[in-house]
């Protein structure tokens, strides 16, 4: 079991809260998810968990971890350059637990993540291996100490049938499992837990909380007490305005009764003033009552995204007629005979496994379309440092003339997406990938694109950004087309599917998408 009691984390740079006073367990076989915005703390919260020397560089703590939990498993975003540089077996003799495996308890691990149990003792170089490949590698390494996971985005960069796997292996795990991940298709088919981290008001503290539901559930409830405690807010409101008015009219009319009534009238001044007097008795009461009324919740408010109107291209108007004999990462023959033809409007999205080419082909698209002349095109690459400027700020990169006018320009669209006083002013390099996926697609808003050329676009935004994004480009009028393993992307944003395969894109329909 594990037990977190009193934890209260700060960011050193800007003094910002990240959670405050959090309590939580999380049982033997419990599977809690972290969710929350970008940038809340979500990542730092599970490094704390399983050592707090990983986030005191940038971060001060109180708090504990109450009794012994046992051995915890981390697994990070990213390999570290020495990791991957090394080989499979590297890897696993890293852990101190791997010698004391027999054959069959490395058989029966192997087995769990359908990886070949002779890899664990493969030279084979950790480079070499997809992104599928990577998680199994080090999710092996994991459960050489039998611990409780803790994991960092594990379906981030896989495809969909790695993402279909880990589903099935988290809910056969017996241990507890803490994780992150962006992908709601996985949580909603995993997570028995919600740990929600808030920062509902800039200024305010945060407010984390854990929920024993499951997350469809736990978000149903959240957005019904929602709606009814801000139906109940209004309703009180208006009642209370209506109270309001007719106690000022009346104020109002003893008002003016008293400055028109007569010296010579003493007894009728009287009357007024205790008149007066059972009015302003009146007023203070309406003022205790207000104290008590219903307010409107606080919640951390979703993300505002939304393309400019006048972004399309005619249907009839070929955006790309794309005819690749052979498509080449240097030598290695990737797909043959691929074509793709893509009108107006159109919105597709290409998925295959991990490795087979998709970025590689999506760069050849971009390649033909950001040289037209007749379109003004976008590309948003999987790593954001080859697009965006990471010493500049998010006010420098979105306001590029300096001038006053064009800055609150784009510090209010920056507020609209969630961004801090303090981010705005840090380095772009600082920001979380969320963030920079978010500030990438508001760069996009703001130049007016009619293509936007896309992979993994909705990879690092959280559960709570991820249906504003979907709906965003779903309404979005110009061309899209992406890479992506998302399910709830390619389902509810993309109009046509291609499979990618050796032989090329083959369409398919949605329903076949998880066959």
């Amino acid at each position: 079991m594990l037990q977190v009691k009193g934890l209260t984390l700060t960011h050193r740079k800007d003094l910002r809260t990240l959670a405050e006073d959090f309590s939580f367990v999380v049982g033997d076989g419990d599977k809690a998810v972290i969710i929350g915005e970008e940038g809340n703390g979500k990542s730092t919260l599970l490094k704390w968990v399983c050592d707090p020397a990983l986030v005191e560089s940038y971060c001060e703590w109180s708090g504990e971890i109450a009794g012994d939990p046992g051995p915890v498993g981390y697994l990070a975003q990213d390999l570290s350059e020495e990791e991957k540089a090394g080989s499979i077996y590297d890897f696993c003799a890293a852990s101190p637990y791997f010698f004391d495996q027999t054959p069959k308890e490395l058989a029966d691990i192997a087995r769990q993540l359908r990886f070949p149990a002779g890899e664990f003792y493969s030279e084979r170089p950790v480079s070499s291996l997809s992104g599928g490949e990577k998680i199994k590698l080090q999710l092996g390494r994991l459960l050489f100490g039998r611990p409780a996971l803790l994991l960092d985005e594990p379906s981030s960069d896989v495809d969909l049938e790695t993402l279909e796997w880990l589903e099935e292996f988290l809910n056969g795990f017996p241990g507890s499992v803490v994780y992150i991940s962006h992908d709601e298709a996985l949580i909603e088919n995993t997570a028995t837990m919600v740990l929600h981290m808030e920062h509902p008001r800039e200024g305010r503290p945060p407010r984390c909380t854990a929920h024993r539901l499951d997350y469809q559930t736990y978000a149903s409830q959240r957005a019904g007490a929602i709606a009814a405690q801000t139906q109940q807010a209004r309703k009180e409101k208006e009642e209370y305005d209506r109270k309001m008015e007719k106690y000022r009219r009346i104020q109002q009319s003893v008002e003016h009764a008293q400055n028109a009534i007569s010296r010579q009238n003493p007894s009728g001044g009287r009357l007024l003033k205790k008149k007066m007097h059972a009015v302003l008795s009146m007023g203070r009461r309406f003022e205790r009552e207000a104290e008590e009324m219903t307010k409107l919740p606080e919640v951390e408010e979703a993300i505002f995204l939304r393309f400019p109107e006048g972004t399309g291209i005619p249907a009839g108007k070929a955006v790309l007629d794309l005819c690749l004999p052979e498509l080449r990462a240097g030598e290695r023959v990737l797909a043959r005979d691929v074509r793709l033809h893509v009108s107006g409007g159109e919105k597709v999205g290409i998925f295959g496994p991990n490795g087979a080419g998709k970025t590689t082909l999506l760069r050849e698209i971009q390649a033909q379309l950001l040289a037209r002349r007749d379109l003004r095109a976008a590309y948003m690459s999987q790593d954001y440092a080859e697009t965006l400027p990471l010493d500049q700020t998010p006010v420098e990169y979105l306001a590029p003339e300096g001038d006053v006018p064009s800055e609150t320009k784009a510090r209010t669209y920056l507020g609209s997406i969630r961004y801090t006083r303090q981010e705005v002013s840090h380095p772009i390099r600082e920001l979380s990938g969320g963030q920079k996926a978010k500030l990438l697609l508001t760069k996009m808003v703001l130049d007016g694109v009619n293509v936007l050329i896309l992979d993994e676009p909705t990879r690092n935004f959280s559960p709570i950004s991820g249906p504003k994004v979907r709906e965003a480009l779903r309404a979005y009028e110009g061309t899209v087309i992406s890479v992506s393993h998302d399910r709830k992307f390619l389902t509810e944003v993309c109009d046509k599917l291609y499979r990618f395969t050796e032989n090329g894109l083959v369409l398919v329909e949605k329903e076949e998408l998880f066959v």
